[in-house]
């Protein structure tokens, strides 16, 4: 039999109606793009920050945009009792969490013998700690209903090395690692998880840095299409690793990235 003979299902590959997501950081930046990118394809969403505010405000621009269910909290991913009562709340506000998506990052920039111990923490607490506590909360509720989709943010610096860059390239090479591992426990209950790892993005954490002969030296010169990327050009990635289309992706770093990390 040919492949051409074969019937294809009639799967909205990309439809997310029905469907729940929680987004961390995600009252802003490439979070805010991407709660964007799942509420145009008919996801109720709930957006956490640290600013309450910001995320409500947020929230009620996408239900008026797309005219879906979306909330606004508060949390730190870094306090354990922050997440549980976050993911507590996200589903008592949705019904369940059927999507997460771990956009919640800092970055400290510079050399190591500039940084102090507690500045890499600081940065490990909530790359990688937050993300931890953010997955492991969301996992039963995931598990008891067979089905999950999990997108940690990583980034191309957790693929590459980039100078004065230690504590965020160390904290995103361990979210790929942990996105590779949790992959692995969580496949058998229906749940994908994997990593997207942006490039540059012109979002608020890049911004101060943005006109340093050193960023466009190091960040855009070092993309193949030698420029920032644009908000709405990670919400595709977004949207199909949290789709039924991505049934048969798992433990995958996908780079959006200009194509930096090709060099």
């Amino acid at each position: 039999m040919s492949s051409d003979s074969i019937p294809l299902p009639g799967i909205r590959l990309l439809d997310l109606h029905g469907r729940t997501a929680l987004i961390t950081g995600g009252s802003r930046g490439l979070g805010l793009a991407m709660a964007a990118g799942l509420a145009s394809a008919g996801a109720d969403v709930m957006l956490a920050s640290r600013h309450l505010e910001e995320a409500e405000a947020a929230a009620s621009g996408l239900a008026h945009d797309f005219g879906r269910r979306a909330f606004g909290t508060a949390a730190d991913v870094a306090d354990a009792g922050q997440v549980e009562r976050l993911v507590a709340a996200a589903t008592e506000a949705l019904g369940r969490v059927d999507i997460l998506i771990n956009s919640a990052g800092i970055n400290i920039r510079g050399p190591i013998a500039e940084l102090a111990p507690a500045q890499f923490g600081q940065v490990m607490a909530v790359n990688v700690t937050g993300t931890w506590l953010t997955c492991r909360a969301v996992l039963p509720g995931m598990r008891a209903h067979g089905w999950g989709r999990i997108i940690n943010v990583a980034s191309a610096l957790g693929l590459v090395g980039l100078a004065g860059r230690s504590p965020y390239s160390a904290s995103k090479g361990a979210v790929i690692q942990l996105t590779r591992t949790l992959a692995l426990e969580a496949a058998a209950d229906g749940i994908t998880v994997n990593a997207l790892c942006p490039g540059p993005f012109l979002t608020e954490m890049n911004r101060a840095i943005a006109d340093t002969e050193q960023t466009r030296r190091d960040l855009i010169g070092a993309t193949a299409l030698g420029r920032w990327g644009r908000l709405e050009e990670i919400q595709a990635a977004a949207l199909f690793l949290a789709s039924p289309g991505a049934s048969y992706v798992t433990g995958a770093a996908l780079p959006v990235d200009g194509g930096w990390t090709a060099r």
